[in-house]
């Protein structure tokens, strides 16, 4: 069996921004599945993030203030549940699918630098998170497709169902599906790769992505940064 029709984990956030500083996560999703077609087994968190939350935010995920204050939990078990299940996986060496990795785990190590003076890393116990990026790969993959190449776009792309769109437990299996999906497209040129190699090689590809889109903003008068690292950005203090 392939690794895209085996095993895989997938995983989501909803948040306050994209500040992966700042910014705080009000929902996380696990979406488990031991073969591809399998009944998903869906693990879901709702997190009052003790800050306020804009309505920009509100108006993509649908999470209100109201709601995360009244239904939501305090963050600092939760980021802990989350840790221990994302080690769980990579105990098992299952691969774990997340869309634009370095936005969520970037914020979900800091959220647990925040909360429990622990980093990601910590909570993996030196295990290898082997992580599958769909916007990564199809990048690499297509790079001369035009277009978006947002979740959404990716779906449509694959043929994959999005139903919710901006809702963690969705945005995590659909990924996953998408993944499952390029997988069997572009298998003559990855099912000879374990995943531990295809991680290695996204880190890679996603550098080289990095590189040429802040090239693009230079040559369009543009100062932004793009950062190399994935699948999970170093924190400030390390970087320095």
């Amino acid at each position: 069996m392939c690794w895209f029709d085996g095993p895989l984990a997938a995983f989501d956030t909803e948040t306050t921004g994209v500040d992966v500083e700042n910014d705080r996560i009000v929902s996380a999703a696990l979406v488990t599945q031991s073969q591809a077609g399998a009944r998903p087994i869906v693990t879901s968190w709702l997190v009052d993030p003790g800050v306020p939350v804009p309505e920009g935010a509100t108006a993509v995920h649908g999470l209100t203030e109201h709601h995360l204050q009244r239904f939501g939990r305090w963050p600092a078990p939760v980021m802990e549940e989350v840790a221990r299940a994302l080690a769980v996986q990579a105990a098992r060496n299952i691969p774990l699918v997340v869309m634009n990795a370095p936005f969520d785990l970037t914020l979900l190590d800091r959220e647990l630098r925040r909360h429990r003076a622990s980093s990601l890393a910590e909570y993996l116990g030196g295990a290898p998170l082997c992580v599958l990026d769909p916007w990564v790969l199809d990048k690499h993959l297509d790079r001369y497709r035009k277009g978006r190449r947002t979740l959404t776009d990716l779906c449509a792309q694959y043929g994959v169902e999005l139903a919710g769109a901006h809702e963690a437990s969705a945005d995590a299996l659909a990924a996953m599906e998408v993944v499952r999906a390029v997988g069997r497209r572009f298998a003559d040129r990855l099912e000879r790769l374990s995943p531990a190699e295809l991680h290695t090689r996204q880190a890679v590809w996603h550098a080289a992505q990095a590189r040429g889109l802040q090239a693009w903003f230079a040559r369009n008068g543009s100062e932004e940064a793009c950062d190399p690292a994935w699948p999970l950005r170093p924190a400030l203090s390390a970087a320095a």
